[in-house]
């Protein structure tokens, strides 16, 4: 798809990871798709201005991915899934992932970037880290004779992801708190390419983006999927969407005519205009495809994620202070337990200090935090 800036984008991708029957909400992903960009919203306070909004975004998503999970599950659903959720307001984009779905930024000029990180147990570390510090293990699929196979899995259940959205056989350490970025783009634009795991396991960032250069959105995103399979045919879910930002069509002033000058003036003057031009001119370009990183943060920890109240700055009435920071539901004073009381942060803020949770969203954050043994049962 192709969009202009004036006009804002919100484009979804999940991934199934256990197949149901088609056509419910018993499927992850359909469930994210009708219910995340509503639970996002709902955290975002009311009556902020585009700079305020966009400031209050990573938190929103954080709480908006944790509200999700939290209501999936409740369903008694053992499905999973990645998702990928990307917000293009004007110039800045902002993306929330969890799982091995990408977002990569083909700037103008050639420049490729990724918006996500892979929560892969086999490539990192970090994760591999925190999750068996919560109390899970990590290890290779064991087939008869003892003999290891296959990528790193967390056990109980199998899964290779540390993240993702459901999954409630495998336990609650596999969180749902996203990894979030937000840059802004120069004004000449760029393009995103936003696809499943069966593409990134065949291609790479750079190959993906140069495979589809020069096509329009709707054709690259066919090619994408095209060279991926070419490369590797379809082993896994092979989903991809093309979305091009493009400056309007009157977004650059018209050139003015040239005046004329005294032509001994310019003379005496030609070296150092030269040199202003040339200087003038090298800042234009590098300035052309720089693109701006406003936000980027990736912990698995929802106190820090969520941060302190008094530092949002986002207008926020004090009528709102006591709502849960996670699923919105009102509290009374007695009620709110603070996202920061116990927690390792508890030596450096307060533990009266907001935002608050509720004590079932308090629960499931010591869950994810391996504080208590995930409260799901599944027989």
């Amino acid at each position: 798809m192709q969009l202009s800036p004036r006009k804002g984008r919100i484009t979804f991708l999940s991934r199934q990871i256990v197949s149901e029957c088609p056509g419910t909400l018993h499927h992850p992903f359909l469930y994210l798709r009708e219910n995340l960009l509503n639970h996002v919203l709902s955290a975002l306070p009311r009556g902020l201005g585009r700079d305020e909004w966009l400031h209050a975004l990573p938190r929103a998503l954080v709480a908006g991915f944790v509200k999700t999970d939290k209501e999936f599950q409740s369903r008694g659903e053992t499905s999973g899934t990645t998702a990928t959720f990307v917000i293009v307001d004007r110039w800045t984009v902002t993306v929330a992932s969890v799982g091995d779905s990408r977002c990569v930024l083909d700037a103008q000029g050639g420049a490729i970037s990724s918006l996500t990180v892979d929560h892969r147990l086999e490539e990192n570390i970090e994760e591999r880290e925190r999750v068996t510090a919560s109390g899970g293990e990590v290890g290779r699929l064991s087939i008869v004779g003892g003999a290891e196979i296959g990528p790193l899995r967390c056990w109980p259940g199998g899964l290779c992801l540390s993240r993702s959205i459901g999954d409630m056989d495998v336990g609650e350490f596999i969180v749902p708190i996203p990894y979030v970025k937000q840059v802004k783009l120069s004004k000449a634009g760029g393009r995103l390419i936003i696809a499943s795991d069966g593409i990134w396991d065949a291609l790479s960032s750079e190959m993906a983006a140069k495979s589809c250069r020069g096509l329009p959105a709707e054709l690259a995103a066919m090619q994408v999927v095209k060279e991926a399979l070419r490369t590797r045919g379809l082993k896994d879910d092979t989903t991809c969407i093309v979305v091009d930002i493009i400056p309007p069509d009157n977004e650059l002033p018209p050139t003015p005519p040239p005046q004329k000058r005294n032509k001994l003036r310019d003379l005496l003057s030609f070296r150092k205009r030269s040199r202003d031009s040339a200087s003038k001119l090298s800042k234009k370009l590098s300035a052309i495809n720089i693109v701006e990183e406003l936000f980027e943060e990736g912990s698995a920890m929802l106190a820090e994620r969520l941060g302190n109240d008094d530092n949002l700055n986002t207008g926020q009435s004090t009528s709102g202070i006591f709502v849960c920071a996670v699923c919105q539901v009102d509290l009374a004073p007695s009620e709110g337990i603070s996202v920061h009381a116990g927690s390792i942060f508890s030596t450096s803020s307060k533990p009266w200090q907001g935002p608050f949770l509720c004590s079932d969203c308090r629960d499931k954050k010591d869950a994810m935090e391996g504080k208590r043994p995930s409260g799901v049962k599944v027989s």
